[in-house]
């Protein structure tokens, strides 16, 4: 009888543990915007003082959600994209203009609240913005034929020459990758662990460089493989989708960037599928190539496959461990689109054992895609919240590990989540209304038992302030 007690006692309390690991899922802590800074209402600290062509400020503080990164303490790095084209200019060039690339450092305070809401209060602070530059020359569009100017930023000077957002800025003689070029559409971003260096990917390349975090100056370029880059190049991405038949597919190029826990590898995700990959029809319309590079070395080592789910492409891709990562899958539809968001998902992936794909066309590639599970629906999350799938942020694209949490007694870990508003402080609304579109970040709360027997490793970073 006693014997038989005991054994009930067990089961009934695995019984428990089972149900609690079935029901436990990540929990929304906080909610933070930032739309200013010492230097006014959505002006960032760059200390620039011209407008672009498009009329816009150059210091415009937007689109730095496009990438997050954790830069130890309570201090992370944020990436804005090429700029304010969302606002019209020239279609010659895709409205982009000599908007000077840069990253921005910020504190957040992320305190318990006492009151009704979230269990957290954020108050992001913006502490300094760093341009990026070479001190190689660059290659500059000269506008010619085009009705515009020179896309020579006005700051450039012999020692300094600054990578932008526009289009034409490229050797028309070289194929997309080449490091010369001044074109630079930032969508990815990492830190070393010891907190000296970036990690940048963009668009246009793809390119993958190693910039001084201090400086903003270029150490290094990465080299992709040969069948990433297009070879035909023109300002107008609808013309280079046109004109190549194999590459990155023209503002779809390496959209996320992660970097593993021990600081040694950096893995890159495309947005979409390579031109010769989805002109092969079928599931290699929505294979995604991931790329990981040893740092050290400056080489890629290998090739892994992703398939889309119900997303429109992957925007950001973070390491839970030295071989899983969460890979963010999402769609246009949310507040800036005018419409209400729909797919906005975390998928768990693993790279231990997973096969590499370099040599393989697509459809043999998409059959051997890396397995994914669901980790986190963020529309689920924040319209359980109470927020309207109307005000979740069509570009839900930065994605970074935080410190550890206190909620009551347990620990628990933090992931924070960033929009990019593409520079615009208003948006219509499915009504036409004019409403804000701030910068948003999100922390999201998870615990071990979140993660269905993976383990979270957190990066290691060397704060320096």
């Amino acid at each position: 009888m006693k014997k038989a007690l005991v054994e009930f006692c067990l089961i009934a309390s695995l019984a428990g543990l089972f149900a609690r690991a079935a029901s436990a899922q990540p929990t929304l802590l906080a909610i933070g915007e930032l739309t200013s800074s010492k230097a006014g209402s959505y002006t960032d600290l760059s200390g620039l003082n011209y407008d672009l062509e498009n009329s816009v400020k150059a210091t415009e503080l937007g689109g730095f959600g496009s990438a997050i990164a954790y830069a130890g303490r309570n201090t992370f790095l944020a990436l804005p994209d090429r700029g304010p084209n969302a606002v019209s200019y020239d279609s010659a060039i895709d409205d982009t203009v000599s908007y000077i690339n840069r990253f921005h450092t910020i504190t957040m305070d992320l305190e318990p609240n006492n009151g009704s809401g979230l269990p957290f209060s954020l108050t992001p602070t913006l502490r300094a913005t760093s341009l990026l530059w070479s001190l190689s020359p660059l290659v500059y569009g000269t506008g010619d034929g085009l009705g515009v100017g020179s896309g020579v930023p006005p700051l450039n000077n012999f020692f300094l020459h600054f990578f932008t957002g526009r289009s034409d800025n490229f050797d028309p003689n070289q194929n997309s990758g080449n490091a010369n070029d001044a074109r630079f559409d930032t969508e990815g971003m990492r830190i070393s662990n010891d907190g000296l260096r970036v990690y940048v990917s963009d668009e246009y390349g793809p390119y993958v460089y190693e910039f001084d975090r201090i400086l903003g100056m270029r150490l290094r370029s990465f080299t992709m493989p040969s069948s990433f880059y297009v070879s035909t190049l023109s300002p107008m991405g609808a013309v280079e989708i046109a004109d190549n038949t194999s590459g990155r597919v023209a503002n779809k190029g390496m959209e996320g960037l992660a970097i593993t826990p021990d600081g040694k590898t950096l893995v890159g995700i495309m947005q979409n599928a390579l031109i010769q990959d989805a002109n092969e029809g079928g599931a290699a319309k929505n294979l995604l190539r991931i790329v990981t590079i040893d740092i050290r070395s400056g080489q890629v080592t290998h090739q892994y496959g992703y398939l889309l789910t119900t997303g429109s492409g992957v925007s950001e891709i973070v390491a839970l461990n030295n071989t899983e990562l969460l890979v963010d899958e999402r769609d246009g539809h949310g507040r800036a689109n005018g419409d209400n968001a729909k797919v906005k998902q975390l998928f768990k992936i693993n790279l231990s054992g997973a096969v590499d794909i370099s040599n393989m066309d697509g459809l043999t590639a998409a059959a051997n895609a890396v397995p994914k599970t669901l980790f986190l629906d963020l529309v689920q999350l924040l319209t359980a919240n109470g927020i309207s799938a109307g005000d979740i942020p069509a570009k839900i694209e930065g994605l970074a590990f935080g410190s550890d949490v206190k909620e009551g007694k347990a620990t628990v870990h933090t992931l924070w989540v960033a929009n990019d508003n593409d520079f615009l402080e208003t948006v219509p609304d499915a009504n036409g209304n004019q409403i804000p579109n701030p910068n948003q970040f999100f922390v999201v709360g998870f615990t071990d038992q979140d993660l269905g027997g993976s383990k979270f490793v957190p990066q290691p970073i060397r704060p320096l302030f």
